[in-house]
C-alpha cells in the first residue's frame, strides 16, 4: 500500500480541526481559526511521526496526554485548571466519538484498505469518507452534548457580573436568561438588566433614582453621562410597550462555567423592581452577551 505524507497531514488537520471547533461549541468557548489550525497541524505532525518511526518513545502514552494539553491549551487557553480539566475531558470525548465513527465507516465501506501501524490508523480510503466521518461525528456529538445541557438545574445558570464604570465597581449575582434578546435598537449592543438597588456606587443618585423622568425628558442635569444614557424598549407579560433607561459602561465581566467573558461594549439596564422573588439574582444576562 502506498501512503503519501501529504495527504495523511492534511486527513489528520482536518479531524482534528473539527475535534476542536466541537469541543469549543460544547464548552462554549470560541477560538480563532489560526489557533486552532496551529493546534490541529501539531496533532499531525505527530500522527506522522509516530507512523514513519519505531522509536517507541513516541508512542509512550505519558507523551500522547501531553501533547493533548498542548492542543487544548494552544486552540482554547484555559485560563485555570479545572476549566483545563473541562477542556481535555471534552476534548477526549469528542475524539472517541470521531475514532469510532470513521472506523464504523471505514469497516463497513471499504475494510480491505485499512492500515494500522505504530497506532495510527490509516488507508487508501477517499477523502469523501473522512468528511463524512467528520460531519457524522460533529452531529452526534454536538446533539448529544446540546440534549444534556438542556437538562441542567436552573442553579447551573447562574453567573457573577463585574460591571466596571469609571473608577467604580460593582459585582452582582445574574442568571442566564435566554429569553433576555434586549439589545440597543440603534448601536445593538446587548443589555445586561440590573435591580437598581444593586446598582448604588456605581452610578450618580440623581440617575438612579429619577430614571422615570429621564425617560420621559424631565430636566435632570446628566453632566458626563448624557452620551452614554440609552432608552430601550422592551416587551414582557403584561406590558407590550414598557421603556427601560439603560447606560453605557466602560466594561463588565461575566464570570460563566468557570470562563471569565470580557465585554467592552454592554449597556446596563435600571430594573425599578425585584427580578427574583427569592432574591437568589439581581440582574438577568442575556446569550449574547456571553458570545461576544
Amino acid at each position: 500500500m502506498t501512503l503519501y505524507v501529504d495527504i495523511i497531514f492534511l486527513e489528520n488537520v482536518f479531524m482534528n480541526s473539527i475535534i476542536l471547533l466541537a469541543t469549543g461549541i460544547i464548552l462554549k468557548d470560541k477560538t480563532k481559526i489560526i489557533r486552532n489550525l496551529i493546534s490541529s497541524s501539531i496533532g499531525a505532525i505527530y500522527a506522522i511521526i509516530i507512523y514513519t518511526s519505531h522509536i517507541e518513545l513516541y508512542s509512550n502514552i505519558f507523551l500522547k496526554i501531553m501533547l493533548s494539553l498542548v492542543i487544548v491549551y494552544i486552540s482554547f487557553k484555559p485560563q485555570n485548571t479545572k476549566s483545563m480539566l473541562k477542556h481535555i475531558i471534552i476534548f477526549y470525548l469528542t475524539s472517541f466519538t470521531f475514532g469510532g465513527v470513521a472506523f464504523a465507516l471505514l469497516y463497513f465501506i471499504r475494510p480491505q484498505d485499512i492500515l494500522f501501524q505504530n497506532g495510527v490508523l490509516t488507508g487508501t480510503y477517499p477523502i469523501k469518507m473522512i468528511l463524512a466521518g467528520g460531519i457524522v461525528g460533529f452531529a452526534i456529538v454536538v446533539i448529544s452534548f446540546k440534549n444534556i445541557k438542556g437538562k441542567l438545574n436552573k442553579k447551573d445558570m447562574y453567573c457573577n457580573v463585574k460591571l466596571c464604570e469609571r473608577e467604580n465597581k460593582k459585582v452582582i449575582t445574574a442568571i442566564i436568561d435566554t429569553g433576555n434578546f434586549l439589545k440597543d435598537p440603534i448601536t445593538k449592543i446587548p443589555v445586561i438588566v440590573a435591580e437598581i438597588n444593586s446598582l448604588d456606587g456605581l452610578f450618580p443618585s440623581k440617575i438612579l433614582h429619577n430614571a422615570s423622568k429621564i425617560i420621559n425628558g424631565g430636566d435632570i442635569d446628566l453632566g458626563e453621562y448624557a452620551s452614554k444614557i440609552r432608552v430601550i424598549p422592551f416587551k414582557s407579560l403584561g406590558k407590550d410597550n414598557g421603556l427601560l433607561l439603560g447606560i453605557k459602561i466602560d466594561k463588565a465581566y461575566i464570570e460563566y462555567q468557570d470562563n471569565v467573558h470580557e465585554i467592552k461594549n454592554i449597556i446596563v439596564g435600571i430594573y425599578n423592581g425585584n427580578l427574583s422573588r427569592s432574591g437568589k439574582y439581581e440582574g438577568l444576562v442575556g446569550l449574547d452577551s456571553i458570545n461576544e
